[in-house]
């Protein structure tokens, strides 16, 4: 075989594998979605106020001002039959005053924090400062909680026993919520969006399905803590997936549309903000995205083949 048709030969499997890549991904596909928004546009969701929760088009994210004892709220209804799921969002914290908590995921109607069911992750500034929480009321009514910092004593024999991690104000992360339906357990991952990095994962072990969940929720209702204090920022990018169930998905729209209802109880706040919440630190119009896998190796076998046979040609 002469020196062209070797060169010839690679050239051709290189194309071919930078084909086959992605279609192996979509193949591996197993996930529906049931929500996703990027905030694109607005996507009307539902809150008691809008001075302080509200979508930001210049921004292209929600910006969300939380304060305790107000009965504070956002949400978007989701439908979807009981099993697992996985929520993901990125948010950026421009302010939490101490006492305050962000407080995101899943809930019924009724959203109330100490009442069954909700999964929420929470960001708190209390006695052990920035530490994130995974907090969870079974449908049954059972409390269980796990926060990141080292072996707190109130968590009991279940706390967390790694080291002691904590969240910084004015950085993105993605937060990830993971239920299996199978073993009943309930994970939370955040991440540094920008730098990929790991902050802090860990699960707890529900014993219950997590049937009932039907929003996507941040607020404070039921929070006790006191008034004038605040968790202020912005999410984006937020998406409630579950597996896949017979024939692939077809597509994956960037907003979903889903039909708006009231509260079935609704929470009248205590004070009403006269005007909405100034971000005291500026923050860039796009957030960074993640990386697409399996793409760059592909490109360098089929460069690094080229030049190889680049050279034997011209050695020849």
């Amino acid at each position: 075989m002469n020196t062209r048709t070797i060169l010839l030969t690679l050239l051709v499997t290189a194309c071919c594998l930078l084909v086959i890549q992605p279609m192996q991904a979509l193949s591996n596909e197993d996930q529906t979605t049931i929500y996703q928004t990027s905030f694109a546009s607005d996507p009307r969701w539902i809150t008691n106020n809008p001075s302080n929760n509200y979508w930001d088009p210049g921004m292209g994210m929600y910006h969300f001002g939380i304060e305790p004892s107000t009965g504070n709220y956002a949400y978007i209804p989701v439908v979807f039959d009981s099993g697992s799921f996985t929520l993901d969002y990125d948010f950026l914290l421009t302010r939490i005053d101490e006492g305050a908590t962000f407080r995101m995921g899943l809930t019924d109607t009724e959203m109330r924090i100490n009442k069954g069911p909700n999964v929420l992750t929470m960001f708190t500034n209390a006695k052990y400062g920035k530490i994130m929480w995974l907090h969870i009321v079974s449908p049954g009514n059972k409390l269980l909680e796990v926060n990141s910092q080292n072996a707190a004593p109130e968590m009991g024999p279940n706390a967390y026993k790694g080291p002691t991690s904590k969240y910084e104000v004015n950085k993105t992360y993605h937060v990830t919520v993971n239920y299996d339906d199978n073993t009943k357990i309930i994970s939370m991952k955040v991440r540094e969006l920008q730098s990929g990095k790991d902050i802090w994962s860990y699960f707890i072990q529900c014993g219950e399905n997590m049937k009932g969940l039907n929003r996507i929720y941040l607020g404070s209702v039921e929070d006790g803590g006191p008034m004038y204090i605040y968790a202020q920022g912005y999410l984006d990018n937020v998406r409630l997936t579950v597996p896949s169930v017979g024939s692939a998905v077809t597509g994956t729209p960037s907003e979903t549309k889903i039909p708006v209802t009231t509260s079935s109880v609704p929470v009248t706040p205590t004070k009403k903000p006269t005007s909405k919440v100034t971000v005291p630190t500026p923050y860039p119009t796009t957030t960074p995205q993640s990386p697409s896998s399996g793409i760059l190796p592909v490109v360098a076998f089929g460069v690094c083949s080229a030049i190889c046979c680049f050279m034997a040609m011209k050695k020849n």
